[in-house]
């Protein structure tokens, strides 16, 4: 039997309340504080996954008791100390390798850090969670009708790990990129990179308000505590593949244009009978590919560090998707806020656009 382990956090302290209901009777400030101090623990056991190739795992999430705004604004150090404290719990509990979920990936060095300190590898899941929102973006730009060799793609968060990685093999098939983050300098680097290597234009800018209206195409995998893309600003008929815990489209301003298509990225089927008992919104026996990534690579026996650091290998992102396909996980039906994206939604889209 593989044994695996995945590190797991309250994105805000609303999701504390839904494992710990006594802890709605708490202001957030005394959440917080009280998440600050409770160390790691086993949070459930994952059974019931196993591979087309009849190879059985099982595993632990574990939670790190921190949000995502703590993540961003305690002390680094002591941050990554409590991300390491989940990784030797899920050492103590048996599993061979160590994911790590939301913003336990982000933080600092980008796991690269918290390898050193276990004695069991780590990954980010970062390239089979590219591998699959690309995917999703080509099956969704296909039922929408769209061109993407002729949009214009905008990537926001173009300078992290996840985002370099799509706006690389984005340029190798597409003519028009866009490229937004916070720091200009690391754009103009990654722009010039781009140009250099690919037949592609692409404009930069920190201002991402500056160039939704010129999006077809929205990828958005930014790091950020707060929803960024404001949707009165995307033009009719725009997908946006949205990668990044916390939403960066907030659900309830994305329900208010039915003229525009917003899909959930990286979401897979797990082969097998699998049972999270956690429950983290999704339809049974489905996971996020960063969670799927740890799962294969135990099913493969490929305990080595995967997917760490700022800069991801693209050879990684092709050759976890074979991995993926070998084992018998697939992209999981296109979803829109956590729902099935049906054929009629997508229809009512397309008559809409075309009637404007």
């Amino acid at each position: 039997m593989k044994k695996f382990g995945f590190i797991i956090h309250p994105l805000d302290v609303s999701d504390v309340a839904r494992k710990f209901p006594v802890s709605k009777f708490f202001s957030d400030r005394l959440l917080e504080n009280v998440l600050k101090v409770v160390p790691p623990f086993k949070a459930s056991h994952i059974t019931g996954v196993e591979s087309i190739k009849a190879i059985k795992a099982e595993g632990w999430f574990i939670c790190c008791p921190l949000t995502a705004r703590q993540m961003i604004e305690l002390p680094t150090e002591d941050v990554i100390e409590k991300i390491i404290g989940a990784g030797r719990k899920a050492e103590e509990l048996g599993a061979d390798i160590v994911g790590l979920g939301a913003f336990t990936s982000v933080v600092g060095d980008k796991g690269l850090t918290v390898a050193k300190a276990l004695n069991i590898p780590v990954t980010t899941g970062n390239s089979y969670t590219v591998a699959t929102a690309l995917e999703g973006i080509g099956l969704a730009s296909d039922i929408m009708g769209i061109d993407m060799g002729r949009s214009n793609i905008l990537i926001v968060g173009a300078t992290g790990s996840i985002g370099k990685a799509c706006s690389k093999i984005l340029a190798k098939d597409n003519k028009y990129l866009m490229l937004v983050a916070r720091k200009e300098e690391k754009l103009k680097e990654l722009a010039g990179e781009l140009k250099n290597n690919y037949n592609v234009q692409v404009e930069i800018g920190t201002d991402l308000n500056r160039l939704l209206p010129e999006a077809d195409i929205v990828v958005t995998v930014s790091s950020s505590v707060d929803s960024l893309i404001d949707v009165n600003l995307l033009k009719s008929g725009a997908i946006v593949c949205d990668i990044a815990r916390p939403r960066d489209v907030a659900e309830e301003i994305a329900l208010k244009r039915d003229d525009i298509l917003v899909i959930d990225g990286g979401i897979v089927e797990v082969p097998g009978e699998v049972e999270f008992n956690l429950n983290f919104g999704f339809p049974k026996g489905t996971s996020y590919a960063c969670m799927a990534e740890t799962m294969i690579l135990s099913l493969e026996g490929r305990y080595e560090n995967y997917s760490l650091g700022p800069e991801l290998d693209l050879e990684k992102v092709i050759e976890i998707s074979n991995l993926a396909d070998k084992h018998g996980f697939r992209l999981s039906s296109l979803r829109s806020l956590e729902r099935e994206v049906t054929l009629q939604q997508v229809s009512k889209v397309r008559r809409i656009v075309s009637s404007t």
